[in-house]
């Protein structure tokens, strides 16, 4: 009995242990195809498991103040962040500047266009059909866009027929299906995808700098500033130019 009781005990404490390496990463949509390569990586490395969960930037700092548990959180803009921050659910000291990244318009691949992102470029006559990007109130990719929009003038002729997404990869398998004519998604997710093509380029001034943020939860896993230290590194940089992010950290 004795003997059966303490194979239990230990049994319970291997799967503790287990339970304690792993980490909850909260990541901006746009990140789901690096991220996977980067928590593959690092658990072949150091056998901790890393569990990413992807979603607008929004919907996962929203669910993080519901309580949902995490130990580091990426976010596609500065906002979402500011305002984990200011419910007091980051560690302040953690947060880091991490990637940037463009914002590109994409067609389907059979219906290639090429869009002059200029004041004087007449887009309803260029563009006629639907657009598709993300919400333009709480999804990082659809607040750059509202705003390049209306540095160029577009904003009031496009407003009526843009379609809203929960997140910037909704707005890429929309533009993949040829269920929108034209798409705003971020270069990264366009240069993922064989089924669209890059129709033009949003100048950087015409929005506010792209930057994803991250930082430590508050109830983070001991093994997760280790991992956050890894997405610093030079392995993680290589990694993350070749998916077409821009590495805004010293490795």
């Amino acid at each position: 009995m004795k003997k059966w009781l303490c194979l239990g005990l230990c049994l319970i404490s291997v799967l503790a242990q287990a339970e304690d390496k792993k980490i909850k990463v909260f990541a901006a949509a746009s990140l789901t195809d690096v991220m996977n390569v980067l928590v593959k990586q690092y658990g072949q490395q150091t056998g901790v498991q890393v569990v990413p969960v992807f979603g607008g930037s929004g919907t996962l700092a929203k669910q993080l103040e519901q309580g949902a548990p995490g130990d580091l959180f990426i976010s596609a803009d500065e906002k979402w962040m500011q305002y984990l921050k200011d419910k007091q659910l980051v560690q302040v000291t953690t947060i880091k500047p991490w990637l940037g990244n463009r914002l590109v318009m994409i067609t389907p691949q059979n219906k290639p266009l090429t869009i002059k992102a200029e004041a004087s470029t007449d887009i309803s006559q260029q563009a006629p059909g639907y657009w598709c990007t993300g919400d333009t109130l709480s999804v990082p990719v659809g607040i750059y866009a509202k705003q390049s929009l209306t540095n160029l003038g577009w904003w009031d002729k496009l407003k009526n027929k843009l379609v809203s997404t929960q997140d910037v990869r909704a707005t890429l398998s929309l533009v993949e299906r040829d269920e929108c004519d034209v798409g705003i998604v971020y270069a990264s997710d366009a240069q993922s995808s064989s089924k669209v093509r890059v129709a033009g380029e949003f100048a950087e001034s015409s929005h506010v700098p792209i930057v994803y943020p991250m930082a430590l939860l508050p109830q983070a896993a001991s093994e997760t500033a280790a991992f956050y230290r890894y997405l610093q590194s030079a392995e993680a940089r290589k990694l993350l130019l070749s998916y077409g992010f821009k590495p805004l950290f010293n490795d």
